[in-house]
């Protein structure tokens, strides 16, 4: 029996600090080749299945935890991060953004076609608290409608930008949107750069069922504490898992999504 833990008001933890770092520069793109799911369809609107508004954690007896990895894609990280995840046979749910995610369509492709979940983080990364409700569901709505042209499917969850977003507007978004706002449990801080080690202990650390561990793929030192931040985990007996997964949720993503080649740019991280 998965039973929801729910939160109400979410601080910014001082995340300001990375708000220039959610903004890629430019660099040559990886290119990851799939068959896209092209859709046929007009954008679905979501359906509500549930009455979960927000979450921080899941209070489950099953020894998983969710892996999420927040404001890619990044055109040399990601791919290497997936490589690592492929490696390991681990999934995970990845929060774009929309604006990166129009910029690397192949690499979301690739994301969702190696059996990893996506999950909204509006499109410009803005402080949301600070936004009109009109604001915040054009943010929404422009990075749904863009997952949607991409893979053929809409994510079911939204992580709100340095976790800066009102009870109330987690209500609005829910009864607007049927969107789930889901935060953290686990924040290595890897965005203050510690160092490799630093934030794949803290990641190992915070691991329990039910733990949802934030992280960024767009900082090279957090890809590669990856590896030994698995090691850890897959030691405690726990199994990284996509939140819908976590959530006991039914299967995200597409049908008919095949991954045909990997990305062919070295990584540089």
């Amino acid at each position: 029996m998965t039973i929801i833990h729910r939160r109400t008001l979410l601080s910014g933890l001082g995340a300001l600090g990375f708000a220039a770092s959610a903004q890629l520069g430019t660099v040559k793109s990886a290119v990851a080749q799939t068959v896209p799911a092209v859709p046929t369809t007009p954008m679905p609107r979501l359906r509500r299945t549930h009455e979960l508004v927000s979450l921080t954690s899941v209070h489950t007896d099953r020894p998983r935890v969710a892996l999420t990895f927040d404001d890619g894609p990044h055109p040399q990280n990601t791919p290497h991060l997936l490589d690592i995840l492929a490696r390991y046979r681990v999934k995970a749910t990845f929060y774009v953004i929309g604006q990166n995610a129009r910029r690397y369509p192949e690499i979301v492709r690739r994301i969702v076609a190696e059996g990893h979940e996506l999950g909204n983080h509006t499109w410009t990364h803005p402080v949301l608290s600070r936004q009109s409700d009109s604001t915040i569901l054009t943010e929404i709505d422009r990075t749904q409608q863009m997952i949607w042209d991409t893979v053929g499917a809409v994510p079911v969850t939204m992580r709100p930008p340095y976790g800066s977003f009102t009870h109330r507007q987690m209500q609005m978004l829910f009864d607007q949107r049927n969107l789930s706002s889901v935060v953290w449990s686990v924040d290595p801080e890897d965005w203050r750069r510690p160092g490799v080690s630093v934030v794949a202990q803290r990641m190992i650390q915070g691991a329990r069922p039910g733990a949802v561990i934030l992280a960024h793929d767009i900082h090279g030192p957090t890809i590669r504490a990856v590896p030994a931040a698995l090691d850890g985990i897959l030691a405690r007996g726990l199994q990284p898992v996509t939140m819908s997964d976590l959530l006991a949720w039914p299967h995200w993503g597409p049908r008919g999504l095949r991954y045909v080649g990997r990305a062919t740019t070295p990584y540089q991280g």
